[in-house]
C-alpha cells in the first residue's frame, strides 16, 4: 500500500518555477535608471470601461537608453494613459506629443537606489515564502503517506528530495536578488 506513493515532483517544480517567473516579472518592473518597456507592465489604464494593460492601448518603444515612448492608438485615451503613468508611482513625468507619450527616465539618486534595493529584497522574500509554502505542501503529502503506512526510510528519501528542490530554488532567488540589487546600485 505504501509502496504505491509517488510524490508529484513535476508539480512541485512547476509551482516553484511559477514563483521564480513571478519574481522575474516583479524585478522587471523595478526601474534601474535605464529605459525598459517591461517597467510599464504593471500599469493598468482605465480604458473602455475596464482596467487594461498599457501595452494593449498603444505601442511601447524604447528609442533611447533613457526614453520610453508610447504611441497611443486611440486619441481619446491619451489623457487616461498619461494619468495612469503619473499615478503609478514610477516617478516618471510623461510628456505629450500628439498621440505619443514620451517618458524620459531620470537618473536615480542614491536614496532612491537604496529604496529600490529594499523593494527588490521584499519581492525576493515573497518568492521565498511561496517556495516554502510549496515545500510545506510536499511535506504534508509525505506525512499523509507516512500515516497510510509508508516506511520511515521512504519518508526520509522523499523529504530529502523536497528539501533539495527547496534549496535549489531559494538559491536561485538569492542569486537573482543579488544580480538585481547590483544592477540597481550601478551608476
Amino acid at each position: 500500500m505504501s509502496d504505491d506513493f509517488m510524490l508529484d515532483t513535476d508539480d512541485l517544480e512547476r509551482r516553484m518555477d511559477g514563483a521564480i517567473s513571478s519574481l522575474r516579472t516583479e524585478f522587471a518592473s523595478l526601474r534601474t535608471g535605464r529605459a525598459s518597456a517591461s517597467m510599464l507592465e504593471p500599469i493598468m489604464v482605465d480604458a473602455y470601461g475596464s482596467k487594461t494593460p498599457i501595452n494593449q492601448v498603444g505601442t511601447v518603444n524604447v528609442p533611447e537608453p533613457r526614453m520610453v515612448t508610447i504611441n497611443v492608438w486611440d486619441k481619446g485615451l491619451v489623457g487616461k494613459v498619461e494619468k495612469a503613468i503619473r499615478e503609478s508611482g514610477l516617478g516618471i513625468n510623461p510628456q505629450l506629443n500628439g498621440t505619443i507619450i514620451m517618458l524620459p527616465i531620470p537618473e536615480l539618486n542614491e536614496e532612491r537606489r537604496t529604496q529600490l534595493t529594499k523593494v527588490a529584497g521584499q519581492y525576493a522574500e515573497h518568492a521565498r515564502v511561496s517556495i516554502r509554502n510549496i515545500r510545506r505542501d510536499g511535506m504534508d503529502q509525505i506525512k499523509k503517506a507516512k500515516a497510510d503506512g509508508m516506511s520511515e526510510d521512504d519518508q526520509k528519501v522523499w523529504e530529502g528530495e523536497v528539501q533539495d528542490f527547496t534549496n535549489r530554488f531559494i538559491a536561485l532567488i538569492d542569486e537573482q536578488l543579488d544580480t538585481k540589487q547590483a544592477e540597481i546600485m550601478q551608476v
